[in-house]
């Protein structure tokens, strides 16, 4: 039996179907997970993702062939059976099962296990080869419960806005601010956001996705006239002459990374808040295990250690070379 997928320079290849999954480099068709810059990449002949996923694709990539799916909807592509199902990563976020001659293949692309809130939440696909990021692959990542990282982010935003300071909070534009805007309690004060992250919840409200209430904070933007706001911004806005623009301010990081002491100390941010839109330790365990797959690839991440791992714990584990970023590729200012 030929393999149904196989690894080739240009990305994860189908040749039952001819067909790519998240490639890196341009090809004819691409199966695409999410939106995210590093698995959803311009210079495609054409483009297949969930329904949800398209549109944030499109003001990413400009005029592009996007063809949509529903989750759990079956297509037949050449001699393969195709359907995508939820991740959990982000609104729209899929994992790709794709069967050739009753043998089944899951990419996962990028996910996380718990349920957001905002995302339809991960949904495990039983199969023989299952294709997983390692991004938080340590046992040292294991997140909190949802509830306490809100509790800990609008008593920070709420100490700010007492002392008179406007409170930045850096994350990604897509998914992770998303998600904050769910969490925070706007009876603190007005909730900002950069024209990056902006743009794509306009994207979002125009799909029906339920979203706060928010103010771009644009070059136009009179800061005095929002007392006690939080802004979220993409950490590489953070510190710039667009935020000193706010006067007297403290600065967060929202993300997986900040469970680790010497990247808060590197991002010389005030304050850190361990939230993150991929599995953790527990959870890629978990998503692996109720694949009841034997053959597991590991992509971007902690690949070596977490394959150790998998291969210890009697799967068939080997690392995948891939293309793929972790959670500082997902900084983008589109």
């Amino acid at each position: 039996m030929s393999s149904a997928l196989t690894f080739t320079p240009a990305g994860i290849y189908c040749p039952a179907g001819d067909f790519y999954i998240d490639p890196w480099k341009p090809v004819d068709r691409a199966l695409i997970t999410h939106g995210h810059a590093d698995h959803a990449r311009w210079g495609m002949g054409s483009y297949l993702a969930t329904d949800t996923a398209a549109p944030v694709m499109r003001h990413r990539l400009g005029d592009v062939s996007i063809d949509t799916v529903a989750y759990g909807e079956t297509l037949t592509i050449g001699g393969a059976k195709v359907s995508f199902h939820p991740a959990g990563h982000v609104p729209g976020s899929a994992q790709i099962r794709v069967e050739v001659e009753g043998e089944v293949w899951v990419a996962s692309g990028d996910y996380k296990v718990v349920d957001d809130g905002l995302s339809t939440p991960f949904e495990p696909v039983k199969c023989h080869h299952f294709i997983t990021e390692s991004t938080f692959g340590l046992p040292v990542f294991r997140w909190q419960a949802q509830d306490v990282i809100a509790a800990q982010i609008n008593d920070w935003w709420a100490g700010c806005a007492a002392a008179g300071k406007t409170a930045f909070l850096g994350c990604y534009a897509l998914g992770k601010a998303q998600r904050l805007m769910s969490m925070l309690n706007p009876d603190i004060g007005p909730i900002l956001t950069h024209t990056a992250i902006e743009n794509t919840n306009a994207v979002m409200r125009t799909q029906g996705i339920a979203l706060v209430d928010t103010v771009q904070a644009g070059a136009d933007l009179v800061h005095k006239d929002h007392p006690g706001a939080l802004v979220l911004a993409p950490p590489s806005a953070l510190g710039s002459a667009w935020a000193r623009k706010f006067g007297a301010q403290e600065t967060a990081f929202a993300s997986g990374w900040m469970a680790v002491r010497g990247i808060r100390r590197r991002r010389a941010g005030d304050r850190g808040f361990v939230i993150s839109d991929h599995a953790d330790w527990s959870g890629l365990l978990c998503a692996i295990k109720d694949t009841e797959a034997e053959n597991i690839y590991v992509t971007h991440g902690y690949t070596d250690i977490f394959t150790r791992y998998l291969n210890d714990q009697g799967w068939n584990a080997q690392v995948l070379q891939t293309e793929f970023g972790g959670e500082d590729a997902e900084d983008e200012a589109a």
